[in-house]
Order: structure tokens, then sequence, then C-alpha cells
């Protein structure tokens, strides 16, 4: 099992954090423009296992060079079923650098991006807050 599937089935947010690069981009099945940073990244995450009910992985597809990976699922949004698929590709040092997600049907998309809207003030409030931390840690350690 790939240590991303573990920490997400095991509702492991800071393992989740820790498995993205600093320049993660990800792309939403709802969102125009894809998202850039861990920052954001993590907590759109977070947002989606608030979200999510029932989420199971169920099929793991990997490339023989392990730096690409698909991960389908399926979860309950709002009553609506929906099937998904996660497509990982790990940079060099095994950190997540692009993150894509996909879902089906479109009941179930819309049904996410109502749930998600709902949560996107928090989201914002969460990622700001992660990355004025990691600025003042970069400015500590360069103190």
């Amino acid at each position: 099992m790939h240590p991303f599937r573990k920490a997400v089935e095991h509702r492991d947010e800071a393992a989740i954090e820790a498995l993205l690069a600093e320049n993660v981009v990800f792309t939403s099945p709802v969102a125009f423009k894809p998202y850039r940073g861990r920052a954001i990244t993590a907590a759109i995450l977070r947002a989606v296992m608030r979200v999510f009910e029932d989420f199971t992985y169920v099929r793991e597809i990997a490339n023989p060079d392990g730096r690409d990976h698909a991960l389908v699922f399926t979860a309950t949004v709002d009553g609506r079923q929906i099937q998904g698929c996660d497509f990982l590709h790990f940079d060099e040092e095994g950190k997540i650098d692009d993150f894509t997600v996909m879902v089906r049907p479109l009941s179930a998309a819309k049904a996410l991006a109502e749930a998600m809207g709902a949560q996107f003030d928090r989201i914002a409030a969460e990622a700001a807050e992660a990355a004025e931390a990691t600025e003042a840690e970069a400015a500590e350690a360069g103190a």
C-alpha cells in the first residue's frame, strides 16, 4: 500500500501534508484554475476529509518507476455516491508535486462543489495561517 493511501485511510493529516512537495500543484475536479503550494493543498485535503463520507480507496495503479499513481475511490457527498480517482506524480524526493482529482457522476460533482464551497473560508484561513508559519520559520532559520 502506498504511503499516501495509508495516510488518507488513517486520516493522518500530518502524514498527508508531509508527503506534499512545497510547490505541489493541485487540480480540483470542481475549480477552473489549479491551486499551487503545500499550504493550500493541505487545507483543501483536510476539507475533503470533512466533506466526504464513507471514503474508500478501491484500487491502486502505479507505473513501474513508482513516480505516477492512480488511486480510485468511492465516497458519499450530501447523500450522493461519488466515484473518483486521485492522480499523483512524485518528484525525485518522493513528494507529491502534481495532484489531480477527477470525479463522476455530474450530480455528485455538483454536490462536491457545493460542499467544498461552503468550506472555502476555512480552507483559505488555514492556508494563510500555514503560509505565515512557514515564512516565520524561514525567517527564524535565516536569522
